[in-house]
Protein backbone atom coordinates (compact mmCIF):
# COMPACT_ATOMS: atom_id res chain seq x y z
CA UNK A 1 0.00 0.00 0.00
CA UNK A 2 2.72 2.04 0.78
CA UNK A 3 4.76 1.41 -2.26
CA UNK A 4 1.84 2.21 -4.24
CA UNK A 5 0.65 5.81 -2.66
CA UNK A 6 4.60 6.52 -3.25
CA UNK A 7 4.26 5.77 -6.99
CA UNK A 8 0.66 7.52 -7.31
CA UNK A 9 2.35 10.69 -5.72
CA UNK A 10 5.61 10.35 -7.78
CA UNK A 11 3.44 9.94 -10.90
CA UNK A 12 0.45 12.81 -10.94
CA UNK A 13 1.13 14.68 -8.17
CA UNK A 14 3.03 18.20 -10.01
CA UNK A 15 5.07 20.64 -8.21
CA UNK A 16 3.49 23.20 -5.33
CA UNK A 17 4.33 26.24 -8.09
CA UNK A 18 1.50 24.42 -10.32
CA UNK A 19 -1.22 24.85 -8.08
CA UNK A 20 -0.31 28.25 -7.28
CA UNK A 21 -0.47 29.19 -11.12
CA UNK A 22 -3.89 27.01 -11.25
CA UNK A 23 -5.65 28.36 -8.59
CA UNK A 24 -4.78 32.11 -9.75
CA UNK A 25 -6.57 31.08 -13.20
CA UNK A 26 -9.50 29.73 -11.47
CA UNK A 27 -9.79 32.95 -8.93
CA UNK A 28 -9.78 35.47 -12.02
CA UNK A 29 -12.37 32.99 -13.96
CA UNK A 30 -14.28 32.99 -10.88
CA UNK A 31 -14.31 36.35 -9.68
CA UNK A 32 -15.83 38.01 -13.04
CA UNK A 33 -18.63 36.26 -13.30
CA UNK A 34 -19.88 36.34 -9.32
CA UNK A 35 -18.37 39.94 -8.76
CA UNK A 36 -19.02 41.39 -12.46
CA UNK A 37 -15.36 42.34 -13.28
CA UNK A 38 -13.78 42.26 -16.49
CA UNK A 39 -10.50 40.81 -16.96
CA UNK A 40 -8.68 43.80 -17.57
CA UNK A 41 -10.32 44.46 -13.92
CA UNK A 42 -9.32 41.26 -12.96
CA UNK A 43 -5.41 41.75 -13.31
CA UNK A 44 -5.72 45.13 -12.11
CA UNK A 45 -6.99 44.11 -8.73
CA UNK A 46 -4.55 41.06 -8.71
CA UNK A 47 -1.47 43.75 -9.10
CA UNK A 48 -2.64 45.77 -6.98
CA UNK A 49 -3.90 43.33 -4.07
CA UNK A 50 -0.91 41.21 -3.92
CA UNK A 51 1.49 44.77 -2.75
CA UNK A 52 -0.89 44.33 0.43
CA UNK A 53 0.86 41.50 1.31
CA UNK A 54 4.15 42.81 1.73
CA UNK A 55 3.60 43.19 5.57
CA UNK A 56 2.82 39.12 6.22
CA UNK A 57 5.35 38.22 3.63
CA UNK A 58 8.19 39.98 6.06
CA UNK A 59 6.33 38.47 9.10
CA UNK A 60 6.48 35.02 7.85
CA UNK A 61 10.33 35.57 6.22
CA UNK A 62 11.32 37.08 9.89
CA UNK A 63 9.58 33.91 12.03
CA UNK A 64 11.46 31.53 8.98
CA UNK A 65 14.62 33.73 9.91
CA UNK A 66 14.84 33.56 12.92
CA UNK A 67 13.69 30.29 13.58
CA UNK A 68 17.23 29.07 11.43
CA UNK A 69 19.24 31.31 13.37
CA UNK A 70 18.03 30.17 16.80
CA UNK A 71 18.06 26.13 15.20
CA UNK A 72 21.90 26.67 14.02
CA UNK A 73 22.63 28.18 17.54
CA UNK A 74 25.70 26.12 19.04
CA UNK A 75 23.22 24.82 21.99
CA UNK A 76 20.88 24.10 19.79
CA UNK A 77 23.22 22.05 17.22
CA UNK A 78 24.87 20.22 20.30
CA UNK A 79 21.79 19.31 21.60
CA UNK A 80 20.65 17.51 17.93
CA UNK A 81 24.25 16.00 17.95
CA UNK A 82 23.54 14.00 21.25
CA UNK A 83 19.66 13.45 20.57
CA UNK A 84 20.91 11.94 17.39
CA UNK A 85 22.89 9.28 19.23
CA UNK A 86 20.00 7.83 20.85
CA UNK A 87 17.80 5.51 18.44
CA UNK A 88 18.96 2.17 18.47
CA UNK A 89 17.09 1.12 14.82
CA UNK A 90 15.46 2.89 11.90
CA UNK A 91 12.04 3.06 13.03
CA UNK A 92 13.03 4.61 16.35
CA UNK A 93 14.92 7.10 14.59
CA UNK A 94 11.94 7.81 12.44
CA UNK A 95 9.80 8.00 15.61
CA UNK A 96 12.10 10.43 17.50
CA UNK A 97 12.32 12.73 14.31
CA UNK A 98 8.63 12.63 14.04
CA UNK A 99 8.01 13.89 17.85
CA UNK A 100 11.11 16.59 17.67
CA UNK A 101 10.13 17.71 14.81
CA UNK A 102 6.35 18.36 16.18
CA UNK A 103 7.17 19.40 19.39
CA UNK A 104 9.44 21.87 17.69
CA UNK A 105 6.23 23.32 15.21
CA UNK A 106 4.20 23.95 18.89
CA UNK A 107 7.20 25.96 20.22
CA UNK A 108 7.38 28.08 16.53
CA UNK A 109 6.61 26.68 13.46
CA UNK A 110 9.70 28.49 12.16
CA UNK A 111 11.82 27.04 14.06
CA UNK A 112 10.37 23.43 14.18
CA UNK A 113 10.33 23.61 10.11
CA UNK A 114 14.10 24.26 10.03
CA UNK A 115 15.25 22.52 13.43
CA UNK A 116 13.08 19.06 12.19
CA UNK A 117 15.37 19.02 9.01
CA UNK A 118 18.55 19.88 10.69
CA UNK A 119 17.57 17.08 13.44
CA UNK A 120 16.97 14.39 10.40
CA UNK A 121 20.28 15.07 8.72
CA UNK A 122 22.24 14.33 11.47
CA UNK A 123 20.41 11.01 12.22
CA UNK A 124 21.30 10.47 8.89
CA UNK A 125 24.82 11.01 8.75
CA UNK A 126 25.18 7.97 11.71
CA UNK A 127 22.67 5.43 10.77
CA UNK A 128 22.67 4.21 7.61
CA UNK A 129 19.69 1.54 7.91
CA UNK A 130 16.97 4.61 7.41
CA UNK A 131 15.16 5.69 4.19
CA UNK A 132 16.21 9.01 3.79
CA UNK A 133 12.96 9.79 2.22
CA UNK A 134 10.60 8.83 4.99
CA UNK A 135 13.13 10.81 7.66
CA UNK A 136 12.98 13.67 5.59
CA UNK A 137 8.77 13.23 5.33
CA UNK A 138 8.61 12.83 9.25
CA UNK A 139 10.89 16.16 9.79
CA UNK A 140 7.94 17.89 8.24
CA UNK A 141 5.10 15.84 9.11
CA UNK A 142 5.50 17.57 12.82
CA UNK A 143 4.13 20.79 11.00
CA UNK A 144 0.77 19.54 11.27
CA UNK A 145 -0.03 20.52 15.16
CA UNK A 146 1.86 24.12 14.34
CA UNK A 147 -1.44 25.75 14.86
CA UNK A 148 -2.50 24.31 17.59
CA UNK A 149 0.80 25.58 18.90
CA UNK A 150 2.00 28.69 20.71
CA UNK A 151 2.52 30.40 17.45
CA UNK A 152 -0.73 29.48 16.24
CA UNK A 153 -1.84 33.10 14.31
CA UNK A 154 -5.53 33.16 14.62
CA UNK A 155 -5.28 31.96 18.54
CA UNK A 156 -2.46 34.62 19.04
CA UNK A 157 -5.06 37.14 17.15
CA UNK A 158 -8.14 36.42 18.89
CA UNK A 159 -6.71 37.69 22.22
CA UNK A 160 -4.79 40.50 21.17
CA UNK A 161 -7.13 43.21 22.47
CA UNK A 162 -7.99 46.45 20.67
CA UNK A 163 -9.44 47.81 17.45
CA UNK A 164 -7.48 44.90 15.02
CA UNK A 165 -9.29 42.33 16.59
CA UNK A 166 -12.47 43.47 15.02
CA UNK A 167 -11.35 44.23 12.13
CA UNK A 168 -9.63 40.48 11.82
CA UNK A 169 -12.61 38.99 12.66
CA UNK A 170 -15.48 41.34 11.07
CA UNK A 171 -16.98 42.38 13.66
CA UNK A 172 -17.86 39.09 15.32
CA UNK A 173 -15.38 39.03 18.20
CA UNK A 174 -15.12 42.55 20.06
CA UNK A 175 -13.28 41.04 23.03
CA UNK A 176 -10.24 39.22 23.25
CA UNK A 177 -10.39 35.63 23.95
CA UNK A 178 -7.56 34.30 26.43
CA UNK A 179 -4.79 31.57 25.16
CA UNK A 180 -6.42 29.29 28.26
CA UNK A 181 -9.23 28.74 25.95
CA UNK A 182 -7.67 28.42 22.95
CA UNK A 183 -4.07 26.91 22.90
CA UNK A 184 -3.83 25.96 26.23
CA UNK A 185 -7.55 24.39 26.64
CA UNK A 186 -6.94 20.57 27.60
CA UNK A 187 -9.55 19.69 24.72
CA UNK A 188 -6.73 21.15 22.47
CA UNK A 189 -3.81 19.80 24.21
CA UNK A 190 -4.97 16.03 24.05
CA UNK A 191 -6.06 16.48 20.92
CA UNK A 192 -2.73 17.67 19.86
CA UNK A 193 -1.00 14.66 21.60
CA UNK A 194 -2.99 12.47 20.01
CA UNK A 195 -1.98 13.72 16.50
CA UNK A 196 1.65 13.43 17.15
CA UNK A 197 0.67 9.87 18.48
CA UNK A 198 -0.92 9.18 15.44
CA UNK A 199 1.68 10.44 13.41
CA UNK A 200 4.52 8.68 15.00
CA UNK A 201 3.02 5.29 14.78
CA UNK A 202 2.05 5.81 11.44
CA UNK A 203 6.12 7.12 9.81
CA UNK A 204 7.26 3.86 12.35
CA UNK A 205 5.38 1.95 10.35
CA UNK A 206 5.66 3.01 6.72
CA UNK A 207 9.53 2.57 6.88
CA UNK A 208 10.40 0.28 4.21
CA UNK A 209 12.14 -3.24 4.93
CA UNK A 210 13.75 -3.41 1.49
CA UNK A 211 14.59 -1.13 -0.80
CA UNK A 212 16.06 1.31 1.71
CA UNK A 213 16.98 4.66 0.18
CA UNK A 214 20.22 6.36 2.03
CA UNK A 215 22.24 8.97 1.27
CA UNK A 216 26.03 9.46 1.30
CA UNK A 217 26.78 10.98 4.38
CA UNK A 218 29.41 13.61 2.93
CA UNK A 219 26.70 15.38 1.60
CA UNK A 220 25.43 15.97 4.55
CA UNK A 221 28.06 17.47 6.75
CA UNK A 222 27.51 21.26 7.26
CA UNK A 223 30.53 23.33 5.69
CA UNK A 224 29.48 26.99 7.85
CA UNK A 225 32.23 26.81 9.29
CA UNK A 226 34.72 25.62 6.60
CA UNK A 227 36.45 29.79 6.14
CA UNK A 228 39.48 30.46 3.80
CA UNK A 229 42.47 30.64 5.50
CA UNK A 230 43.37 34.35 5.20
CA UNK A 231 47.42 35.40 6.26
CA UNK A 232 47.20 38.10 9.53
CA UNK A 233 49.28 40.14 7.41
CA UNK A 234 46.80 39.76 4.33
CA UNK A 235 43.96 41.00 6.26
CA UNK A 236 42.26 44.42 4.95
CA UNK A 237 40.22 45.72 7.86
CA UNK A 238 37.29 43.94 6.19
CA UNK A 239 38.54 40.82 6.60
CA UNK A 240 39.89 41.32 10.13
CA UNK A 241 36.72 42.53 11.35
CA UNK A 242 34.77 39.45 9.48
CA UNK A 243 37.35 37.26 10.89
CA UNK A 244 37.16 38.81 14.74
CA UNK A 245 36.92 36.65 17.78
CA UNK A 246 34.97 39.07 18.99
CA UNK A 247 31.79 38.52 16.65
CA UNK A 248 33.23 37.43 13.45
CA UNK A 249 33.62 33.95 11.73
CA UNK A 250 36.33 33.00 14.27
CA UNK A 251 34.13 34.20 17.12
CA UNK A 252 31.08 32.21 16.06
CA UNK A 253 33.27 28.98 15.53
CA UNK A 254 34.95 29.33 19.03
CA UNK A 255 31.87 29.40 20.61
CA UNK A 256 30.48 26.16 18.31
Amino acid sequence: MIKFCVRLVQRWLPDPFIFAILLTFIAAAVAMPLCHQTPLEVIEHWGGGIWNLLAFAMQMALILVCGSTLAAAPVVKRAIDSMARLPQSAPAAIALVTVVSALSCCLNWGFGLIVGVVFAKAIARRRRDVDYRLLIASAYSGFVVWHAGISGSIPLTMATPGEALALATNGALTAPVPLAQTIFDWHNVVTVLFVIIGITITNTLMHPKQGILTIDPALLEDNENITPDVSSSAKTPAQRLEHSKLGGREGNQATG
